[in-house]
């Protein structure tokens, strides 16, 4: 039974309850939702996890939901973190460890989102859902809208890596390419929405994704026998995880099962789309959209974040940074990775691990820091992208 209490703006407070369908609130903030931690730390405790399914969902008092009638599950979340004992070596790192979300469902930590956003759309009696997606979101969507039997609207741009485009087309999603970026097809969406009757899961334009990203945070808690590592390396794109993880922790805090410790967030952008960087660097509360969006790492390529002040908040609230790696690091650092741990890095995950290295070059990460980067999506889903790299690293070489 779910201890969700509210749905709250983080930017006037204004409320709403459970029962609405919503995106965004009337000041044009996210919503978050708000639980009753005071019941929860009386009645759910960290010994009730034992025994419990091996998925997201073993924290179910902390979702959303109402009804396990309506929950749609691929079996998402509890993805493993790995030791990186060789990469530790290399960078001179004393305990590093990855999280690995390629072994979700679909192969990326985009299921965690649409596992609650599609499980509450249900509950609320979605029928047609739209999303733009730079990639594995829309894949992600299709499969649990299919199982949901709510019929799917993806956007994509149209360089989208090709085993996305596949993959929507394969769960029976009816796909849309676009000529232009991820905030393109966020604007078809919108202009179309109410005639079509779909319901917008935007990234963090609705308040359940953030709710299934947040498990991260959770699970990264657990399976360090509820201790926070020292630093946090994830690729930022729209951010809900980032935003998702720093709202765990606080809710962790207030159930009693962790301490005040919080760890440096660290957000890695590309530097051909790196608004959040630029933002936080210049001290800004939030972030001006980018121009001439351009990078390997699809993810990566979000112009604009509806989100970037709660970024931006958890950055400066956690004492973390934020910085940029080039293509060309990205693309190095992917089979160094499956050398040295045998993992086939998604392009934003091997952006953490060049945005590690950098960060142990310049003292900013510590031998003694135990680290947790982020692997958000099997590389398998990015081999056009990764051949076209390296015809063109060929052609330069000769």
């Amino acid at each position: 039974m779910t201890l969700a209490q509210e749905i709250i703006c983080p930017r006037c407070d204004h409320r709403f309850p459970l029962s609405r369908l919503l995106n965004l609130c009337t000041c044009g903030s996210p919503l978050l939702v708000r639980y009753d931690l005071k019941k929860a730390s009386a009645n759910f405790s960290i010994s009730s996890l034992q025994g419990r399914v091996s998925s997201l969902w073993r924290y179910r008092e902390l979702l959303p939901l109402r009804d396990d009638a309506n929950l749609v599950s691929l079996g998402e979340g509890f993805t493993p973190l790995l030791p990186a004992k060789s990469l530790a070596g290399e960078l001179g790192l004393k305990r590093l460890w990855i999280k690995d979300e390629a072994q979700n469902p679909t192969g990326s930590f985009k299921d965690r989102g649409l596992s609650l956003a599609i499980s509450r759309a249900k509950e609320l009696g979605v029928k047609k859902a739209a999303i733009p997606s730079a990639g594995n979101a829309g894949g992600s969507l299709a499969a649990y809208a299919a199982r949901a039997r709510i019929e799917a609207h993806v956007f994509m741009p149209r360089d989208t890596p090709i085993a996305n485009q596949i993959e929507v087309q394969q769960y029976g999603a009816r796909l849309t390419l676009v000529d232009g970026l991820i905030n393109d097809c966020g604007r078809i969406i919108n202009e179309r929405k109410t005639a079509e009757g779909w319901f917008d899961i935007s990234t963090l334009k609705e308040p359940y994704r953030v709710e299934g990203k947040k498990t991260m945070g959770y699970e990264i808690a657990e399976q360090l026998n509820w201790t926070l590592p020292d630093v946090i390396i994830y690729p930022t794109g729209g951010g809900t995880g980032l935003i998702g993880m720093w709202k765990a922790f606080q809710e962790m805090e207030e159930l009693g099962w962790i301490g005040s410790k919080r760890p440096r967030m660290v957000s890695v952008q590309a530097s051909g789309c790196a608004p959040i960087v630029k933002a936080f660097g210049e001290g800004r509360e939030t972030a001006e959209p980018w121009q001439n969006a351009k990078t390997v790492a699809s993810g990566l390529r979000v112009p604009q974040a509806v989100a970037d002040f709660l970024m931006l908040r958890a950055l400066r609230e956690s004492n973390g940074t934020a910085l940029s790696v080039s293509d060309e690091e990205i693309i190095a650092e992917i089979p160094r990775l499956g050398r040295a741990e045998g993992i086939f890095f998604c392009p934003e995950g091997a952006a953490c691990a060049a945005a590690l290295r950098r960060l142990m070059q310049n003292g900013w990460v510590k031998p003694t820091d135990e680290v947790v980067l982020f692997n958000t999506a099997s590389g398998l889903k990015y081999l056009d992208v990764l051949q076209a790299a390296q015809k063109r690293e060929g052609s330069v070489s000769t």
